[in-house]
């Protein structure tokens, strides 16, 4: 069985095929290959890094209706903030699905998994290098943005430039699509800032 879960890598990574469209598997390896290599560079434990990486994603092709659900009967402490873009429910809902489904118990994973789309303020940086996994796995993600976060990254205290340099980019984004930015995307952003 693959480390920190009840299944194996291959019962996982069916599971995935089946739950998944082909560009989200293909992240999600993506994520776990790069999360894995943020560990090795910062420190941290591999293997676990490798699991968030791999199912952080899990829960991304259920309705809108089926998370809603999920988070309403296991999150009931969730906040409006989460709940103001759809794109952001498969985060908890992963969590949720990576513990009820693999069997991960370890808190540090199931909080990564939790948080990897908006993040949080104060976060580890065991979460952080999830986060930026993330944004920056070569398969599916732009090299060029890429870049910018692992040119921060090979810096010393390279890890909070990083993510502020992934908050400017959300930011921005956000702004130029005429979307609405989550309050607490804003408090991170200006947390970093200090």
């Amino acid at each position: 069985k693959m480390d920190y879960t009840k299944s194996s890598k291959d019962a996982i990574l069916k599971w995935l095929k089946q739950n998944l469209t082909e560009q989200r598997l293909s992240h999600s390896i993506g994520c776990a290959e790069c999360a894995e290599e943020l560990a090795k560079q910062f420190n941290l434990n591999e293997k676990k890094a490798y699991t968030a990486g791999l199912l952080h994603d899990c829960a991304k092709c259920f309705s809108k209706e089926e998370s809603l659900s999920i988070l309403k009967e296991n999150f009931p402490d969730i906040g409006k903030d989460e709940l103001c873009n759809h794109k952001t429910l498969h985060a908890p809902v992963s969590a949720y699905v990576a513990k009820t489904e693999f069997g991960v118990e370890d808190e540090e994973i199931l909080s990564a998994i939790r948080w990897h789309t908006l993040g949080k303020l104060d976060m580890t940086d065991f979460e952080k290098i999830i986060f930026l996994a993330d944004k920056i796995e070569p398969n599916t993600r732009d090299l060029e943005y890429r870049g910018k976060i692992l040119k921060h990254l090979a810096k010393k205290g390279g890890l909070n430039d990083a993510l502020l340099t992934c908050y400017k980019e959300t930011i921005k984004s956000l702004v130029k699509r005429d979307l609405k930015i989550c309050p607490l995307t804003i408090e991170i952003y200006n947390n970093l800032q200090k």
